[in-house]
């Protein structure tokens, strides 16, 4: 399993150090976020292979952070292993059924978390599927992250791909930049309605050289509308 990517959501700054430190050690990729705030805009700049959060988080707390991953269709099948001092039966009941895929409690060895993180891992390669969504030559593979037109890759930076998937996954529906800029950079990021603009050019001046930027129409005075359709 080395080379993962795994995001800490932990407030305590020795803790999460020392849960960092051997996590590397075992030979995964590491993030951290002291809060749900920074833990949003790690998802938003790239999504990681699996999720550490304590359920004690200073601004909402690690479940209320679980159950919005999991409501979201494109980090819901990412997996998340709840950390908290927390042991009794109840808990670890509420843990699981708001969407944590295991749950540990503290204090707990370097080595019991990272045979978790393995096993959880595992269960997810197994059960997961690959989510593939097609427009006609245009192909989005959500496992790979990978955007492809008639199998050749298309380059892209990571805000245009995460709009490009965000576009894919809802097809035919406006969306305002206000609420682009809410799903692709998170409430609490301040970002100008402007900046929307400036990357949906980016986006469709990466597909303009295979002629599918039509399929990033504009809709006046609304939005912008993914669509395979004639505008």
């Amino acid at each position: 399993m080395s080379g993962k990517l795994i995001l800490i959501v932990e407030d305590e700054h020795a803790i999460r150090q020392m849960i960092a430190f051997g996590l590397r050690r075992a030979g995964f990729d590491v993030r951290e976020a002291a809060d749900c705030r920074e833990a949003r805009q790690s998802l938003a700049d790239q999504r990681p292979d699996l999720m550490l959060v304590d359920w004690m988080l200073p601004d909402m707390s690690g479940l209320e952070l679980t159950r919005a991953v999991k409501r979201d269709r494109q980090t819901r099948e990412l997996p998340i292993i709840m950390l908290t001092a927390r042991a009794e039966e109840g808990d670890k009941v509420t843990g699981l059924e708001n969407g944590a895929d295991d749950y540990i409690t503290k204090p707990f060895s370097p080595r019991e978390l990272v045979a978790r993180i393995n096993a959880v891992l595992r269960r997810a390669g197994a059960t997961g599927l690959d989510h593939v969504v097609e427009f006609e030559a245009l192909k989005l593979d959500q496992q790979g992250q990978r955007i492809t037109v008639d199998g050749q890759t298309v380059p892209l930076g990571p805000t245009e791909y995460r709009m490009l998937e965000f576009f894919m996954t809802h097809p035919e529906r406006v969306f305002s930049r206000d609420q682009l800029l809410d799903r692709l950079w998170g409430g609490n990021v301040y970002v100008e309605e402007r900046t929307i603009d400036v990357h949906v050019r980016r986006l469709r001046k990466s597909l303009e050289k295979y002629g599918l930027d039509r399929f990033v129409q504009t809709v006046r005075g609304s939005g912008y509308r993914f669509s395979a359709k004639a505008q």
